[in-house]
């Protein structure tokens, strides 16, 4: 079977393993959002955080509750791992330091699970399960209960009022992400995975010295790290690692996890605002610029340049050979256009115009399918970006799903798609102009360039892989990549809660002749459309001075 054939043949199993998976996942997570009872265990976490889960927020009050749990998400794990060498289960491994502590800190809880360091050389059991993997959870609860907060605006009129935040997070980690991780899981330690609590063991001598590696709860971590969009592996190598990936079935598997959550959201957004054709409509959005993005890396990597290709088949340097270039290139756009960060290939060794696609993947804004909640928040968000430019064009206020949208919602979409773009060419500007920064490039030129570009750009987008080549653990990238994932983390979703709420404020209008269909498939292609020109007015610039230069001179 050639390498070409082996690639679609696994994209068409994932598209129909998504497809049966996509109607009934949606629909259970929208009754879960729109069910008024609670079970026993979650009235339990109410009554020991002393929250009241049936009080109605606005907006202002939903993003407190967001805020505050983050803040103390972050400062629990920055002390977690600053008093990792008195801990049990430690490894011996001492405490880490203060820059290192804060950048961890404000990935994992910031959902990017960006790692400046090595993960079976640093962390020890405790602050693997208690922190890191209980950060995987709640981070991507937080994405999904924003996410529903916006739907909800859509769906409500003449209140102003989103739910409930505690209720939303509670109920995402306990009736989604922990069964659903359970499962997944249970699948990886059947395939080879390892789910442990070993220390430290020699596995054998090589070339005059031994060889060590340290066990760990490495399948359960795996399974949420990549359901909710997280990235960040219990080793170094991530999902190259044969602990964490052991064979091609479990890869595929993996991609599956990452795609599941925000394709099916789609569905739960249809099925909360009454119209399943509009979450059709968005899911054709996302699948479309996914399937693309496929098809574009496939033929950057399979492309013959010259002897060495030709006799691997393709760009293999930075490729595992149990997985090959097919799959890696799903592997490597899937993570790059969610917010999973999670990575079984090396980028940094992809063609020129192949890494181009995986930095274009992050900059549209982690939107086909997107994060868990922020996939869906960020393509809504587009959506009245679209409605927006097809109001002008045809001289008659813009609407979205019987609400209209003013100078008001279009000022708070604008600032959301203008922050995250921002702080990715200030930080890269910055450091560029800067000596230090530029010590940590391992190569010159359009490539090295391409190294902090993309570090950025994985920060400030909530992503988490590392174009490698860029040595981040100094005081300056652990500083700035922890202050671009949490301004890019927050600062957006304020204005996503503040669209929220202005939407669940207004009365429906009611459809008319004149209003645009935007469940037919011109909306989708226009909704393609304004994604793909916006990013490129944005970046094309800084993607010419990178992995453009560097793919058009090879």
């Amino acid at each position: 079977m050639s390498p070409v054939l082996a690639g679609v043949l696994q994209l068409l199993a994932l598209i129909v393993a998504l497809g049966l998976a996509y109607r009934p996942l949606g629909d259970y997570m929208a009754r879960v959002y729109s069910s008024d009872k609670h079970l026993r265990v979650e009235r339990w976490v109410y009554k020991g955080i002393g929250a009241n889960p049936n009080t109605e927020m606005r907006w202002p009050a939903y993003l407190r509750g967001v805020l505050a749990f983050s803040a103390v998400s972050v400062l629990f794990l920055y002390l977690l791992q600053r008093l990792q060498g008195s801990l049990p289960g430690s490894l011996g491994f001492s405490a880490i330091d203060p820059d290192q502590a804060f950048n961890t800190a404000a990935s994992f809880v910031s959902n990017t699970n960006w790692q400046s360091y090595y993960g079976e050389q640093a962390m020890g059991h405790v602050v693997q399960t208690a922190g890191l993997a209980v950060q995987n959870f709640v981070s991507a609860a937080v994405g999904i209960a924003v996410a529903v907060a916006l739907v909800r605006g859509f769906a409500r009129s003449r209140t102003g009022e989103l739910g409930n935040f505690w209720s939303d997070l509670v109920r995402g980690v306990v009736r989604i992400l922990i069964p659903l991780s359970v499962v997944g899981a249970i699948v990886l330690v059947a395939c080879g995975a390892i789910q442990n609590f070993a220390g430290i063991h020699e596995v054998g001598q090589f070339m005059g010295g031994s060889q060590q590696w340290n066990g760990g709860a490495v399948a359960s971590q795996e399974a949420i790290k990549e359901l909710g969009t997280n990235g960040g592996g219990y080793f170094n190598a991530n999902s190259a690692h044969p602990f964490e990936n052991p064979n091609g079935f479990t890869n595929l598997f993996e991609i599956f996890l990452i795609l599941v959550i925000p394709f099916a959201l789609t569905r739960t957004f249809g099925r909360m605002v009454g119209s399943l054709k509009q979450g059709y409509a968005i899911l054709a959005t996302m699948a479309t610029i996914w399937v693309g993005f496929v098809c574009l890396m496939w033929w950057t990597e399979f492309a013959h340049h010259g002897p060495a290709f030709e006799m691997a088949g393709g760009a293999m340097e930075g490729k595992e050979t149990r997985f090959g270039i097919g799959a890696s290139a799903i592997f490597s756009i899937s993570t790059t256009l969610t917010s999973t960060g999670a990575v079984d290939s090396f980028h940094s060794s992809n063609t020129g115009l192949g890494g181009g696609l995986n930095l274009l993947g992050m900059q549209l804004g982690e939107i086909a399918p997107g994060g868990t909640g922020s996939g869906l928040y960020g393509m809504l968000i587009m959506a009245v970006i679209a409605v927006f430019i097809a109001g002008l064009m045809v001289g008659r206020t813009p609407e979205y799903l019987g609400k209209k949208i003013g100078t008001r919602e279009i000022k708070f979409a604008a600032c959301y798609i203008l922050i995250t773009p921002a702080l990715v060419l200030i930080f890269t500007a910055v450091a560029m102009a800067l000596p230090t920064p530029r010590d940590s490039m391992l190569n010159s030129g359009a490539h090295g360039f391409s190294e902090i570009l993309y570090a950025y750009t994985s920060g400030a987008n909530n992503n988490g892989s590392a174009f490698a080549g860029l040595s981040a653990d100094t005081q300056w990238f652990n500083t700035t990549i922890g202050l671009a994932m949490l301004l890019g983390r927050f600062l957006p979703m304020v204005f996503v809660l503040a669209l929220a709420g202005s939407l669940a404020e207004q009365k429906p209008v009611p459809a008319t002749a004149g209003t645009l269909r935007t469940e037919k498939p011109l909306f989708t292609g226009l909704l393609v459309g304004a994604v793909l020109i916006i990013t490129g007015l944005t970046y094309f610039p800084a993607l010419a001075l990178g992995p453009l230069a560097e793919g058009l001179a090879s």
